[in-house]
């Protein structure tokens, strides 16, 4: 490989193979596969000069559910980053914060941060490439076989590569979202967490963790361990049994906190707005609270003992000065409101029709709104029962609908996860789809034909790109405004994949409105 610039780094990321072909996999061995993923991982781990007990330096966070975990571990890091003071100041960490999630919007760099902050392109070139080299290394040390895999898949080098990162660059509180699971995900090398917390369940990737909420909660609380506070957020009680079950295995109990009381009142501001995110909140000060009392700060509550407990004014200033890009997120441009956010799974689409139903509402009892204004929704979901979350999300939003309409939306744009026409950005290419559905618009078809048949009165189109759908609800808004007045603005749901809000983030922020 001659090129070592970022780029080149992308490039060589996406050549491993997908997490896709993965789970397709394991579900075609029965789910075998996934007993021998802590085995490999640590092993790859040795190959590159780490036993699993080098990352205690790390004083790690391990956070797990189906949804919201991505929202709790950036709370906690925003709470933990008021915290921070440099060595010489303090004797109690934390003095650098790493917070690893995924999957990312915009740029892959998204997934290892420091500080809240995405590594430069300048460090993640680094990192990517010494575990690299250290894997080539390890292959040629072992004469390793032709045909054998010398590098690990996607989401296990890129934690890898964070791990590395963390470790290099002197993090002391490092925040760790799983991937899939718990149990045999590849996060879970983690020895000595400080903190593990398990968000709010539901039924997704059933393949690899069973169709059933007590199957799953066994996967999730497989990140518990001996020592470590372990929090969950309030599940079904055939949940909570399985849970509180595996903390008394892993010789630990297990804390399940309710919505914070300042939170249930509206007395803090959340820097993520929409209604669900308190409880995602409450976990992360339960969280953030054991985990600074664990690293010597006395004077914060201890939240084991008082569940809801005073908050520091440092823990209401990482609430409220929050960022979670593609969450329950409203960005404004000349004539459209863009409503944006990355429900992918049953509950979390049910959600996000809540949210966008409350915006709806809003947006029709305020002053002078022009209730006749069109309402447009860009929607795709490639991997999992589109067709299921298209009809929970139409369900969702018939809180939303008022007396004027019978429909949520007037224009309905399904389009792939693929950004531009033209050109490509190499962070933004989609593994985990089948190609071939991508080529064929074969999921898009199939969601234009549903969506017809629940909803007669919606103009229902199927467009190969984001930037094609972007250009179309901007010329529809435009129309609009000609004849509604230059203020007029127009309300546009972007949902279904993480993946399709990242495109249509770059969209919107590379090729602004005219």
């Amino acid at each position: 490989m001659a090129k070592r610039d970022y780029a080149a780094a992308v490039g060589a990321l996406n050549t491993l193979q997908s997490n896709f072909s993965i789970v397709d996999a394991i579900r075609k061995s029965g789910k075998g596969m996934n007993q021998q993923a802590i085995p490999e991982m640590i092993e790859w781990c040795r190959k590159i000069g780490y036993e699993p007990s080098d990352f205690d330096r790390l004083r790690a966070i391990h956070i797990a559910g189906t949804k919201g975990k991505g929202s709790t571990s950036a709370f906690v890091s925003s709470i933990l980053a008021q915290y921070i003071r440099p060595s010489s100041e303090s004797p109690v960490s934390p003095t650098k914060i790493g917070l690893y999630t995924s999957p990312h919007l915009r740029s892959v760099r998204e997934r290892i941060q420091i500080d809240n902050n995405s590594i430069s392109e300048e460090l993640f070139t680094k990192y990517f490439f010494e575990v690299w080299d250290r894997l080539e290394a390890a292959a040629d040390a072992d004469n390793t076989p032709e045909g054998v895999p010398t590098k690990p898949v996607y989401f296990r080098y890129l934690t890898l590569t964070a791990l590395h990162a963390y470790l290099t660059e002197g993090v002391d509180s490092a925040v760790i979202e799983c991937g899939i699971g718990g149990e045999y995900d590849s996060t879970n090398i983690l020895l000595k967490p400080t903190v593990t917390a398990v968000t709010s369940l539901g039924i997704d990737h059933t393949a690899m963790l069973g169709s059933t909420l007590p199957e799953i909660a066994w996967h999730k609380a497989g990140i518990f361990k001996p020592g470590s506070v372990a929090f969950s957020a309030p599940q079904k009680d055939e949940a909570v049994a399985v849970l509180q079950e595996r903390a008394k295995e892993r010789d630990t109990e297990l804390h399940v906190i309710n919505v914070h009381p300042d939170l249930a009142s509206n007395k803090i501001k959340l820097g993520l707005s929409a209604a669900f995110q308190k409880i995602n909140a409450s976990v992360a000060i339960a969280v953030a609270a054991a985990h600074l009392r664990a690293l010597g700060h006395t004077s914060v509550p201890d939240p084991t003992t008082t569940p809801h407990i005073e908050l520091p004014a440092e823990f209401i200033k990482g609430l409220e000065e929050v960022r979670w890009p593609g969450r329950c997120e409203v960005r404004r441009e000349k004539n459209v409101a863009w409503h944006i956010d990355g429900g992918h799974t049953l509950e979390s689409i049910e959600v996000t029709g809540q949210w966008f139903a409350e915006q709806m509402a809003a947006a029709n009892a305020a002053p002078g709104s022009a209730k006749a204004a069109p309402r447009i929704m860009i929607f795709n979901q490639q991997t999992r029962d589109a067709n299921a979350l298209a009809k929970a999300l139409y369900t969702a939003l018939q809180t939303g609908i008022t007396a004027d309409s019978t429909s949520p939306f007037t224009h309905v744009i399904f389009t792939t996860n693929q950004t531009f026409s033209e050109g490509y950005k190499p962070d933004l290419v989609s593994i985990n789809t089948n190609q071939q559905d991508v080529d064929t618009l074969a999921v898009q078809k199939a969601l234009a034909k549903t969506w017809s048949e629940i909803d007669t009165t919606a103009e229902v189109k199927v467009l190969k790109t984001i930037e094609e759908a972007v250009t179309t609800a901007r010329g529809i808004a435009g129309d609009w405004a000609e004849e509604a007045g230059a203020e007029a603005e127009v309300m546009v749901l972007i949902t279904g994949s993480l993946h399709l809000v990242g495109g249509a983030l770059e969209m919107l922020e590379t090729h602004p409105a005219k």
